[in-house]
This record gives C-alpha cells, sequence and structure tokens, in this order.
C-alpha cells in the first residue's frame, strides 16, 4: 500500500488522472492498491464470468471488475463488484454509466502477498454501512474466506466442502470454498 499524496477533498481526487494499478480515496489520503499477482488474477478472472453467467443473460445482476464506486466521502475499487440490475447507473442512452456513485450489492476483494488486511476489511465494512449486502475478503494464500455481513458477525470459511453464501440475488450460483481455490490450478 502506497500512499501517494495527502489532504485532497474528494472532488479534487476524482478530477485527478486515474493511475495503474487503480488508487483509492480514503479518509482524505490517496491509496494506490498494489499490482495484482498471479492468485488474484486467476481468482478474479474466474470469478467474474461464474457470476454473470448465472445473473447477467436474466438481467439480475451484473459483476465489474475493478470498478471505481464513489460513495460516503471514498471512492474506492473493489476487486469484483456486483450491482443488482436495477440498481446499475445508467446514461441517458440506458448504456451503463461510466460514474458509480453508489456502493455495490456485493463487494469482493481478493488479497495479494503484499496487500495487508486491514485497509481491505475496511472498504468491506465501508460498503457494508452504505447499504451493500455482503462482503467477502479471499485470501489465496491461506485459502480462506471471510464473510461479512452488515450487522453480523463474520464469518469464516476454510474447509474445502463448505458451501459459501451467496447473496440472494445471485441465488443461482452454488460455490464452495475447494470449487472457488481449484481455480488456481
Amino acid at each position: 500500500m502506497q500512499i501517494l499524496r495527502e489532504a485532497l477533498t474528494l472532488e479534487e481526487f476524482l478530477d485527478l488522472p486515474e493511475t495503474k494499478p487503480a488508487s483509492e480515496y480514503i479518509d482524505g489520503q490517496i491509496i494506490q492498491k498494489p499490482m495484482p499477482k498471479g492468485k488474484h488474477s486467476a481468482i478474479q478472472g474466474e470469478f467474474v464470468p461464474a457470476i454473470n453467467s448465472v445473473v447477467k443473460t436474466q438481467r439480475i445482476a451484473r459483476a465489474f471488475p475493478e470498478l471505481r464506486c464513489t460513495f460516503g466521502d471514498r471512492s474506492i475499487v473493489p476487486d469484483i463488484a456486483v450491482f443488482s440490475w436495477q440498481r446499475i447507473p445508467r446514461d441517458e442512452n440506458g448504456e451503463i454509466a461510466n460514474v458509480f456513485v453508489i456502493a455495490p450489492d456485493w463487494t469482493i476483494e481478493i488479497l495479494s502477498p503484499d496487500q495487508g488486511q486491514t485497509k481491505v476489511t475496511k472498504n468491506i465494512l465501508h460498503c457494508l454501512k452504505h447499504g451493500t449486502l455482503m462482503g467477502w475478503l479471499i485470501d489465496p494464500a491461506e485459502k480462506t474466506v471471510f464473510v461479512y455481513r452488515p450487522k453480523q458477525e463474520t464469518e469464516v470459511f476454510d474447509e474445502p466442502n463448505q458451501v459459501l453464501p451467496i447473496p440472494s440475488l445471485v441465488g443461482e450460483l452454488h460455490l464452495t470454498v475447494q470449487e472457488l481455490f481449484n481455480w488456481l490450478i
């Protein structure tokens, strides 16, 4: 995690050019996300189409990789942001908008080896405070998924046959811990 600059307003941050990897605006600071590594990329690359194959054609929801979401005086870029179909911002042509100023319905973060859990967990908790139904923190090194829900105790899933809880808007998706981490093979 690299702090690039301090004491900017959210509006000033949003006027800056995008960085690669993405930078986030948290508590008045610009913090650049670490560059995704292999395991992170593999899980993200498999997970987005797995979600979309269940919900997109039926116009139930849609998963977006690395989408900037600005709300609650923060601008974050979850690894995967899932929005119910009716909440996806649209432009005047009815197409997906470029700017999302709402929290996702489901936020998914995948830890990279050089990334600490604290900032990522704080982003998930921020999302939950602003209407997110569920947050996942996937730790590939530990083969563990932490599941966060509003005003509930954090759940830990690390047994291969455990079925992972999925938000109701993606109800037809069925995934065990082992199936998730088999994407690393």
